[in-house]
C-alpha cells in the first residue's frame, strides 16, 4: 500500500437575558430532548470566559467554585467523533493531570488491539470548562492519548498528531504559528429516518422551511418555505432558526468561543453557518470539538437535529468548511508582501503546496463517501485546483476584505465539516510548509468564473478527486510530505486508508435506491 414532522421553537431566556436558561421542551413523540442545566450554565458563564484554566489548579479551582460533582474526560477519535467518559470531581487531583486517565482503547475504531489495549487520557487544564448539557455540575477536560509505559503521544491519536505538527512547523525555521480560521456550514433539520435492509433502504429528511412542504397542511400552513438555493440569506418569517442560532452562539460565547457572526447558508431546510475566531492549530481544533457539540445539543434541546455531512439533500447546495491560513513568527504575520494580491513570496509558495497535493489531502479533508457528492460543478462546489483573489469559484481564494497585513490569509474551499479537524489542518499545514521549504510555484492566478469556462479551458484546469477511492489512490501515490517529523505516521495512513477502503466497499456493494429507478425494467 505504502512503499517502503415539524416542531416549532420557543424563545428562551436566553434569547432575552444573554444568560443560558433551562430549556422546557415538550416530549415529542417518545422521547424527550435533551435539556440545559440552568445552574451549570451560569457557572459557565462566570468561569469560562474568554480566560480559560492554564494549570492543574486552575482547573480544579475551577470546578470548586462551580460545585462540580463530576470530571468529564473527552477525546477525539480517529474520525473525529468526541468520546468521553465520567469519573467523581474526587477522582482528580492536581498529580491527576501528569499521570491520566486510565482506559481501554481497544473499542476505539482504529486504535489498540485487545491484548495490549491499556492507554492514558492525560487532560489539558487549558479546555477546562463547565458543561451545560449535564443536569450534574460537571468539568469538562479534553485530552490528549498517550502510551501507558513511557507516557508518549500515542501516533494515532489526532490531537497528538495536531501537537506534532505545531512542534515541526517552529523546528523548520519558517514561522513558529500556524493560525486556522474555519467556516464549518451544517443543517438543522425537524426530523431525520433512515434504514438499510437486505431488501430495501430508504432515508427522509424533514423541515417546516423545505419546499417540499408547501402543500403539507400545517394547520395552518403559512408559506414562506425556502426555495432550493435561495437561503441566503432572507430574513424571518422565512429564516425561522435566527433564534436558534443565537441560542448556540450565546452558549458558545459563555464558553469562552469568540463568535463573529451566524446566518442562514444557501440550501433550504435550515442550512447555517456560524463562523467562530481564528487561532492556533490544536486550538481551533480544539474548539470545532466544542463548536460541534454545542450546536447539536443545543438543536436538539429544541426537538431538532443537526447534521455536518457534506451532502444530505439532492439538489441544493452542500456544507463546506473553507479553511483560512496563515503562518506567523514572533506576532508578524508572514503572508503579508507585494506579490499577487498583496501576498507574500512565502504565501504563493504556501499555496503551490496546497495545490500540488490537494488531491492527496482530500483523502483527511472530505474524508467520506458523501464528501464527493458535494463535490461536483454547479453547487458552489470548488473543484477547480486554481488559486485567485476575491474568487469563490477558485479552490484557494484569497480573501480581500482588508489590506492589513495581520489580515493576509488564504482560504482553502475543498474541506467539508465531516473531516477530523485536527487531521485536516494538520495535512493543510503539512502541504503548505512543503511548499514553502520546495519554493514550489503555484502557477498563474485564474481570475475568472471558473465554473463558466468553457470546456476547451476548464478541461486545463486540475480538478478534485470525484470519489473517496480517487483520494485515497492519491494519498497512497503521494504522501510523504506528511511524513516529515513524524507528524503523521505511515502506520497511522495505512490504517486511515484500510478503515475508508472498508466505507468505500460499503456504499460499493449495496444497491442504491435510484438504480431501482434507473434499471429495474431492463
Amino acid at each position: 500500500m505504502f512503499p517502503p414532522p415539524h416542531h416549532s421553537i420557543t424563545p428562551s431566556p436566553a434569547t432575552k437575558h444573554l444568560q443560558v436558561a433551562l430549556f422546557r421542551v415538550p416530549v415529542q413523540k417518545s422521547c424527550a430532548p435533551a435539556q440545559f442545566n440552568k445552574r451549570n450554565s451560569i457557572m459557565a458563564k462566570k468561569e469560562n470566559g474568554p480566560a480559560k484554566a492554564a494549570t492543574p489548579k486552575s482547573a480544579i479551582d475551577m470546578a470548586r467554585k462551580a460545585g462540580a460533582k463530576m470530571v468529564d474526560v473527552k477525546f477525539v477519535d480517529t474520525f473525529g467523533t468526541w468520546q468521553h467518559f465520567t469519573v467523581p470531581v474526587s477522582e482528580v487531583t492536581e498529580e491527576t493531570f501528569e499521570e491520566g486517565f486510565g482506559f481501554d482503547g481497544s473499542s476505539i475504531r482504529g486504535w489498540k488491539s485487545i491484548e495490549a489495549s491499556d492507554m492514558l487520557a492525560m487532560p489539558d487544564p487549558a479546555t477546562a470548562f463547565i458543561d451545560p448539557f449535564m443536569q450534574v455540575p460537571t468539568l469538562s477536560l479534553t485530552c490528549t492519548i498517550a502510551e501507558t509505559h513511557t507516557k508518549e503521544a500515542y501516533s494515532r491519536d489526532p490531537r497528538g498528531i495536531a501537537q506534532r505538527a505545531e512542534k515541526y512547523l517552529k523546528s523548520t525555521g519558517v514561522a513558529d504559528t500556524a493560525v486556522f480560521g474555519p467556516e464549518a456550514e451544517f443543517f438543522i433539520f425537524d426530523n431525520i429516518q433512515y434504514d438499510y435492509k437486505s431488501n430495501g433502504s430508504f432515508h427522509s429528511i424533514d423541515s417546516e422551511e423545505g419546499p417540499w412542504n408547501t402543500g403539507r397542511d400545517e394547520m395552518p400552513n403559512l408559506g414562506y418555505k425556502i426555495r432550493h438555493k435561495e437561503g441566503y440569506f432572507p430574513v424571518g418569517p422565512a429564516d425561522t432558526q435566527q433564534d436558534l442560532r443565537t441560542e448556540m452562539v450565546l452558549v458558545m460565547e459563555q464558553l469562552g468561543i469568540r463568535v463573529e457572526r451566524q446566518h442562514h447558508e444557501v440550501a433550504t431546510a435550515g442550512q447555517a453557518e456560524i463562523d467562530f475566531r481564528f487561532d492556533t492549530l490544536v486550538k481551533t481544533a480544539d474548539t470545532m470539538m466544542l463548536f460541534k457539540y454545542i450546536i447539536k445539543n443545543v438543536a436538539r434541546s429544541h426537538g431538532k437535529t443537526v447534521t455536518f455531512m457534506p451532502k444530505p439533500l439532492f439538489g441544493d447546495n452542500g456544507s463546506g468548511m473553507h479553511t483560512h491560513q496563515s503562518l506567523w513568527n514572533k506576532g508578524k504575520p508572514l503572508f503579508a508582501g507585494n506579490e499577487y494580491a498583496g501576498l507574500s513570496q512565502m504565501a504563493l509558495h504556501y499555496i503551490g503546496g496546497i495545490l500540488k497535493h490537494a488531491k492527496a489531502l482530500a483523502a483527511l479533508c472530505n474524508p467520506t463517501t458523501n464528501s464527493y457528492k458535494r463535490l461536483v460543478p454547479g453547487y458552489e462546489a470548488p473543484v477547480n485546483l486554481a488559486y485567485s483573489s476575491g474568487n469563490r469559484s477558485a479552490a484557494v481564494r484569497i480573501p480581500m476584505f482588508s489590506q492589513s497585513p495581520k489580515a493576509k490569509r488564504i482560504e482553502y474551499r475543498p474541506p467539508d465539516p465531516s473531516a477530523n479537524p485536527y487531521l485536516c489542518y494538520t495535512a493543510l499545514l503539512m502541504a503548505g510548509l512543503d511548499g514553502v521549504l520546495n519554493k514550489i510555484d503555484p502557477g498563474e492566478p485564474m481570475d475568472k468564473n471558473l465554473y463558466e469556462l468553457p470546456p476547451e479551458e476548464i478541461a486545463k484546469v486540475p480538478q478534485m478527486p470525484g470519489s473517496l477511492d480517487e483520494a485515497l489512490n492519491c494519498m497512497e501515490k503521494d504522501h510523504d510530505f506528511l511524513l516529515k517529523g513524524d507528524v503523521f505516521t505511515r502506520d497511522f495512513l495505512e490504517m486511515w486508508v484500510t478503515q475508508k477502503r472498508k466505507e468505500t466497499d460499503a456504499i460499493r456493494l449495496r444497491p442504491h435506491p435510484y438504480e431501482f429507478s434507473m434499471y429495474y425494467d431492463c
